[in-house]
């Protein structure tokens, strides 16, 4: 298959695992309603489709190793098809948490192997290339995708858009089973012992866990956002659904926008002006909230233009230093994959797990989450990540 294909075709697999939460967002005040439930609660079905996620990130890498991507790719999309059928059938609040739960597990397999596979396929400044590539079209249909399912939400209620989701992860379950090829060439027995010495290798590292840990800690805090938004905007500040809509997507779109061209910032100013650039506008960003929210100055404008800037420094970072996660251990790309997706998976669960406890309505409790967090993003590049992983992988090279 030619390489264009298979880039689409990566592109279609990782939409279902990548649009499930955004698509879902807007419905979520609906769904306390109906199950007469706390915002917590209902903030609980992504802590739980992340925790779903962690579990079967550690696994599918590894596992690819042995019996190739294909494979493991088609099992573990038809968990996610169950999952996202199984949340609109839901009946109770435990029910669907217990759906997305099963969800997470299958939606860890795209997200995990697609990474692993285009370290399969390239290298170096061409992966980068790829995976913001990806990044900006996928960030494209994310931006759409709270408006879309804002739009799902008034006209079949909150089921539409976990129905949505089934049908293109149909969709893109019957493409993969199709036309997905197998980019691993040389399996490997499986070994549960290869395996452990595998973690253990990567765990030691300090490059790659700080490498990894950095995007993971920026991908929490977006989620945050995004799972606290709707009551945010809906409730706290009484913005109609489709206005809500429109915030989110503007967040998302100019996220997308500076993802598309990171590859050209990069050329233009060099990959450590362009992370500690990022790294800067996050941390002002968010502060800036902290400020306002002291002095009583919430307004939702003020809100996403601060997110905005915050999701620029994101992206500017994201490829940069996720691709170099990637390369840091070339002949074990499954388990590093795995690891760096459950790393994220993990920190995301803990993060709004943490949202659902303390948000009350009032953004404060939010923002200082996401400083606490921005500022671990912080000292780690400052003092770690800048220092010592590009000089390690530039020594590499």
């Amino acid at each position: 298959m030619l390489k264009s294909k298979l880039l689409i075709l990566f592109i279609i697999s990782l939409i279902p695992c990548c649009i499930e939460v955004d698509i879902s967002a807007p419905s979520f005040p609906e769904i306390a309603r109906y199950f007469n439930v706390s915002e917590g609660k209902v903030e609980l079905t992504i802590a739980y489709n992340f925790f779903g996620f962690w579990i079967s990130s550690l696994i599918y890498g590894p596992l690819s190793e042995c019996y190739g991507r294909r494979r493991i790719m088609i099992v573990g999309n038809t968990l996610l098809l169950v999952g996202a059928f199984g949340c609109g059938m839901a009946s109770t609040m435990d029910q669907l948490l217990g759906w997305r739960f099963i969800q997470g597990l299958g939606a860890s397999t795209s997200a995990v192997l697609v990474f692993a596979m285009v370290a399969d396929i390239y290298k170096g400044q061409e992966a980068v290339r790829i995976i913001s590539i990806m990044n900006a079209t996928l960030t494209l249909i994310l931006a759409i995708a709270p408006v879309v399912g804002s739009v799902i939400n008034q006209l079949c209620g909150w089921r539409g858009n976990y129905y949505v989701v089934w049908w293109i992860t149909l969709i893109s379950w019957v493409l993969l089973f199709k036309q997905l090829p197998e980019t691993k060439k040389n399996l490997r027995r499986f070994l549960f012992k290869k395996i452990y010495q595998d973690y253990m290798k990567l765990f030691n590292s300090l490059e790659f866990m700080f490498s990894s840990l950095v995007p993971s800690l920026f991908y929490g805090c977006y989620v945050a956002f995004i799972t606290s938004a709707p009551f945010l905007y809906m409730k706290t500040f009484n913005l109609p659904i489709f206005t809500y809509a429109c915030h989110q997507a503007l967040i998302i779109g100019i996220f997308s926008g500076v993802s598309l061209f990171s590859t050209q910032f990069v050329k233009h100013f060099g990959k450590k002006h362009c992370i500690i650039w990022g790294v800067s506008m996050a941390i002002i960003s968010i502060s800036i909230l902290n400020t306002c929210n002291l002095f009583e100055l919430n307004y939702p404008l003020l809100i996403t233009g601060c997110m905005v800037v915050f999701c620029i420094g994101f992206a500017l970072c994201y490829p940069l230093i996720f691709t170099i996660s990637l390369e840091l251990f070339p002949t074990i790309k499954g388990p590093a994959s795995s690891l760096t997706m459950a790393l994220r998976a993990f920190i995301c669960a803990m993060v709004v797990g943490l949202t659902s406890i303390f948000y009350n309505g009032n953004p404060f409790s939010l923002f200082f989450i996401i400083l606490m967090v921005t500022i671990v993003i912080f000292l780690i590049t400052k003092y770690y990540l800048l220092k010592k992983v590009f000089n390690f992988h530039d020594n590499k090279k």
